[in-house]
């Protein structure tokens, strides 16, 4: 199994032989879903929160007396069924989203995404991935070449995944609509779901193989 390797102008390089393991994995929906459903889970934030009867400001004094007005019973003005009591069965702070997934189908999850975009055409290696300087234009060149001569498309939806943390790669690229860049060990399914195009380069593929083996 081999794919091309480009240069940052879009040119043939070699080709760069690729492993199975990896990037010849067969697609299982079941588990794609489970590893987003997952991933989606353990990253989303408890916002909503509302106070029950003993939590709310107030309400320590019995209303009025037991018996003898003619209204019904009450101990506290807090109650749920009064205006600015407490709410009953509110969302609470306390809830958990929080999800497991066994190691090895994360990682297969990811090898089913990559194999996808191999098989796909979606996927481009490129030799090497430096900016000389912060530059958002000559970022973009890149991209854009990547896009007309490789990918054939003039719609960018892209996820650019570097090897290392190169900083300006990173600032010339955060401001490019439809581009998303991340590094290596940031890899994640949901990432490489939501994007259609991903680029990576060759140090990055061979990384990834060393990191699986």
């Amino acid at each position: 199994m081999k794919i091309k390797v480009y240069n940052q102008t879009a040119e043939l390089v070699h080709e760069l032989e690729l492993s199975e393991k990896i990037f010849g994995v067969k697609s299982n929906p079941e588990l794609l879903h489970q590893a987003v459903v997952t991933q989606m889970g353990n990253e989303r934030q408890v916002l909503a929160d509302t106070k029950d009867r003993s939590e709310v400001r107030g309400g320590g004094k019995k209303p009025w007396k037991q018996k003898g007005t003619g209204r019904a019973r009450v101990g506290s003005s807090r109650s749920p069924i009064w205006k600015g009591g407490g709410v009953t069965f509110g969302p609470t702070s306390d809830r958990n989203f929080s999800k497991k997934i066994n190691k090895k189908m994360k990682q297969k999850a990811i090898f089913m995404a990559l194999s996808d975009k191999l098989a796909n055409g979606t996927l481009v290696v490129l030799e090497d991935l430096k900016m000389e300087e912060f530059k958002t234009k000559k970022f973009n060149e890149v991209l854009t070449a990547v896009e007309t001569k490789i990918l054939n498309t003039d719609r960018r939806n892209i996820l650019v995944i570097n090897d290392t943390k190169d900083e300006k790669v990173k600032y010339s690229a955060r401001n490019l609509k439809g581009t998303e860049i991340i590094n290596l060990e940031n890899i994640n399914i949901v990432e490489l779901l939501k994007y259609k195009n991903l680029l990576l380069t060759e140090s990055g593929v061979k990384t990834l193989e060393e990191r699986y083996k």
